[in-house]
């Protein structure tokens, strides 16, 4: 297929997040902190972080609020070679309220995305040039569930990035704002086939996609009833909105071998948004450049654990912050509580 320009591309939508800072509510605030987000911008992100090169395939307004996201995407390190603009009047770009939690108030989320630019993105819009430009694609149930265009598009893409002789990454999650359980069933049972690794976590699995027995067998089945390579299950243990344990466990098909470690005990979550996309960013890195699941389950361990320390959607971890915290965390005895 020829040299791959970029490691990983992903398609997804990119929002605008607005925030009352100090643990203020929505309702009484007079002040929002704006911020870019989006689970496959935040994935390409933590992947460019640590040292490969990503892009990413969205629509964006052609104003302001389009110039912000893009000016922030390039921040990232990540390219806007793929991005389409809508300059039509009515062209959007969506929003959502965050607003962070304390005990007993848990974090809550308010949408305005319905009829944004990206859900009217068309398959004619995207260069044929992508679909060979890539070791790697990866994509999530929240963009096959936007609406029937972008599910159409995206099972598409899906197809022709694997055509082009992509790994395919998808990341199931599931939303029940955004569609029912049985729309979104039917729309994966159709995606899966072109899949190599897969996210999913234990709850989606029995709810979603109706699935019994333990953990390790759920995991397998994926395996088995469709040729996905290696399964990812995050398990993260929410002692209160402001500490979190967070471990996971990746089944790799080709060894018939399952992972996991000790989890990340006692983390400060400053902010939990993109914390699951920060995963899923390290996992894909350790498969890229190592080919290695255990090394992938380390790294998306870190990523992930270290991205609830951060505000807003997007990772801030370079890749000898990354190495560090796997270091840390393995060690034995006492570490230096300062990094100096």
């Amino acid at each position: 297929m020829g040299e791959k320009n970029f490691d990983l591309i992903t398609l997804g939508e990119i929002m605008l997040r607005l925030s009352p800072p100090n643990y203020e509510r929505m309702t009484r605030g007079d002040v929002f902190d704006k911020r870019a987000g989006g689970s496959e911008l935040n994935v390409a992100s933590g992947v460019a972080l640590l040292g490969l090169r990503t892009g990413v395939i969205s629509k964006l307004p052609q104003n302001a609020l389009g110039t912000f996201i893009k000016n922030r995407i390039r921040f990232e390190g990540v390219s806007d070679d793929y991005l389409i603009y809508d300059e039509s009047d009515d062209a959007r770009l969506g929003i959502y309220y965050y607003e962070n939690g304390a005990a007993p108030r848990k974090p809550s989320i308010v949408y305005d995305r319905k009829n944004s630019s990206m859900t009217k993105i068309s398959l004619e819009e995207i260069p044929e040039d992508v679909y060979t430009s890539t070791r790697m694609f990866h994509t999530s149930g929240i963009t096959l569930a936007l609406n029937k265009n972008t599910c159409e598009v995206t099972t598409e893409l899906i197809k022709r990035f694997k055509k082009g002789g992509a790994l395919v990454s998808f990341d199931c999650n599931y939303r029940a704002n955004l569609w029912s359980e049985e729309e979104a069933r039917a729309a994966i049972k159709h995606i899966l086939p072109y899949v190599d690794i897969l996210f999913v976590s234990e709850e989606t699995s029995r709810r979603m996609m109706q699935k019994d027995g333990d953990l390790a067998d759920i995991m397998k089945s994926y395996t088995t009833e469709y040729p996905v390579k290696v399964v990812c299950t995050t398990q993260r243990e929410v002692i209160s909105p402001r500490k979190h344990n967070f471990t996971s466990t990746i089944y790799d098909a080709r060894k018939d071998k399952f992972y996991t470690e000790q989890p990340y005990k006692d983390i400060d979550v400053i902010d939990r948004i993109g914390s699951g996309d920060a995963y899923v960013s390290g996992v894909l890195y350790g498969l890229l450049k190592y080919d290695d699941v255990e090394k992938a389950l380390e790294y998306g361990n870190a990523t992930s654990s270290v991205k609830n320390t951060i505000p807003g959607d997007l990772p801030a971890s370079d890749l000898r912050e990354i190495d560090s915290i796997i270091k840390n965390h393995k060690a034995v005895g006492p570490t230096s509580e300062l990094n100096r």
